[in-house]
């Protein structure tokens, strides 16, 4: 049944997704929100792929049992990872955020010779590179899996960071547009335009996911275009105040902060099994 009162579920393995929710919230400014934060899991991207599918089907379940009537995956690990087959066994629409980062960079780039940065997982998935390729474009690829934790320890801006970015990207051929493939990346923005220069054009996926969920709620007549501001409710399966603290780097919370047993996740999805 369709309901304009039914949230949108959004997870990721920590905060970095937070960077999806603020374009989403831009967009839908009155749409309610679950936010789930895999932080006692964190991170996704030194685990196995099948690890992190279960995990992501796990969230899944979990998210569907509150009633969301729609998932963004704000995670490129977990995105790599669980699509195409969480979206094929998901009753509501289920998106990614790799689909719209290669939309992004299709738009910017004049050369179509670009690159594409994220963590271990996310790149040995090839999951960029191939989709890429496929639009015909010319692609090269880094692991950069330290840039994470330079930014939940608040040193985006720092020389560290700067050190960091010219050692990861010293041999990158010549591009005119960089994704940052995790959702981490956008707070590094700063320095990595700095090590690259005002010709490489930095694109990420959080504002054409948001595009593309607000169009595809629109055509379901599902969007929730006026009354009250949209609110969030997040749920965290680590520690609240640790997760509070690791959010301020981002933007900080907005909302209820509820804590979930890691275990319960994986009790819910035996039972649907």
């Amino acid at each position: 049944m369709l309901s304009l009162d039914r949230p949108i579920g959004v997870f990721d393995s920590g905060v970095g997704g937070l960077t999806v929710l603020k374009a989403l919230r831009a967009q839908l400014p009155h749409q309610d929100f679950i936010y789930f934060a895999d932080t006692a899991r964190v991170p996704y991207g030194r685990k196995p792929r099948e690890m992190v599918a279960e995990f992501a089907r796990q969230i899944t379940v979990f998210l569907l049992q509150e009633g969301v009537q729609a998932i963004v995956v704000a995670c490129n690990t977990a995105s790599s990872a669980a699509l195409p087959e969480l979206a094929e066994e998901s009753p509501v629409p289920l998106w990614g955020v790799i689909e719209p980062g290669v939309e992004a960079a299709r738009r910017a780039s004049a050369s179509r010779r670009v690159g594409v940065i994220g963590t271990r997982g996310t790149i040995a998935s090839g999951a960029y590179q191939q989709r890429l390729e496929r639009e015909g474009l010319t692609v090269w690829a880094r692991a950069c899996p330290m840039f994470v934790h330079l930014v939940e320890e608040g040193l985006a801006e720092s020389d560290e960071a700067e050190v960091l970015a010219r050692h990861y990207l010293a041999d990158h051929p010549r591009i005119d547009t960089l994704i940052l493939g995790c959702t981490h990346y956008p707070m590094l923005r700063g320095v990595i335009g700095r090590v690259l220069g005002p010709s490489v054009t930095l694109v990420g996926s959080d504002v054409v996911t948001a595009e593309l969920v607000r169009g595809a709620l629109h055509a379901r007549g599902t969007l929730r275009e006026n009354g009250h501001a949209g609110h969030v409710l997040h749920y965290v399966t680590g520690d609240p105040l640790a997760y509070r603290h690791t959010a301020a780097v981002i933007g900080g919370t907005e909302g209820e902060i509820v804590p979930l047993d890691v275990t319960r996740l994986a009790s819910a999805a035996e039972a649907v099994s």
